[in-house]
């Protein structure tokens, strides 16, 4: 009995698209490693959504990069998440802005860390809210700095606090003073000293009010004099008695005289002996 897995590479090739849009699903999963990447893009562009969520990691895994590029945003958020895992770096760099923004978190968090970390920065940039969700610790590490500043305000926002902690301090100094002031309090909240101590002077500039009252002790205490400097005196009149206190003393030694002026009687009180 002839099944389609049985059809030559030039048979499959040469079959029409009608046949095509008239294949099962169970017909599509048969298709081996070597028929799909015969498939003409005039072929795989009468696919339909249920058909393309048939495919597994192994037929993505050997889609051409012409292929790839031809798939409909319809095509592209039909495939299934475990079948995205099989997308290679060369055919993720080959996606459209458009295909990239029809990804799902699902998906996204599916694709290998290698393959993510070649992504063009106006891909990155596609990423929809809802999907950058997605996004690993392991695959947000493998980015690098130009891959993290393309990012949007509306993206940084929401980006996991797990991943934020995870940004090298290159990419935290890497961040526009948009990208900075997008960041929620509970990101803020959440740096490490080492990213804190890598926040440049118009970083710490751009830091609201809010912002700055939610920056833990742990992580002001790594605050560098030339940020200090930089603290505004609404920035230093937010400062709590505790975060006084963390800072170091050369950083309260560099203090502008209307900072400390600024500072509440409550802050006052966080003042050591040593500072």
């Amino acid at each position: 009995m002839t099944t389609i897995s049985t059809l030559s590479t030039a048979q499959i090739a040469a079959l029409s698209t009608t046949a095509i849009a008239a294949l099962t699903t169970a017909d599509i999963q048969s298709l081996t490693t070597a028929q799909i990447p015969v498939l003409s893009t005039a072929q795989l562009a009468v696919l339909s959504p249920t058909q393309i969520s048939a495919l597994i990691s192994a037929q993505v895994a050997v889609l051409t990069t012409v292929q790839a590029s031809r798939l409909s945003t319809a095509q592209v958020a039909a495939i299934s998440s475990a079948a995205m895992g099989g997308l290679g770096s060369a055919d993720l760099v080959a996606l459209t802005t458009g295909q990239i923004a029809a990804l799902s978190s699902a998906q996204l968090a599916a694709i290998s860390s290698a393959a993510i970390s070649r992504m063009e920065t106006a891909d990155v940039a596609a990423i929809t809210t809802a999907a950058i969700k997605g996004l690993t610790t392991a695959q947000v590490t493998a980015m690098d700095v130009a891959q993290i500043a393309a990012l949007t305000t509306a993206q940084i926002a929401v980006l996991p606090v797990a991943d934020l902690v995870k940004l090298t301090v290159g990419a935290i100094a890497g961040l526009s003073t948009a990208q900075v002031a997008a960041l929620s309090t509970a990101q803020i909240a959440a740096l490490t000293s080492t990213q804190v101590a890598g926040l440049t002077t118009d970083q710490m500039v751009a830091l609201s009010t809010a912002q700055v009252a939610a920056l833990s002790t742990a992580a002001l205490k790594s605050l560098g004099t030339a940020d200090a400097v930089a603290l505004t005196t609404a920035q230093a009149a937010v400062l709590s008695s505790d975060q006084i206190g963390a800072l170091s003393t050369a950083a309260v030694a560099r203090l502008e005289t209307a900072d400390i002026a600024a500072l509440s009687s409550n802050a006052v009180k966080g003042l050591t002996s040593t500072q």
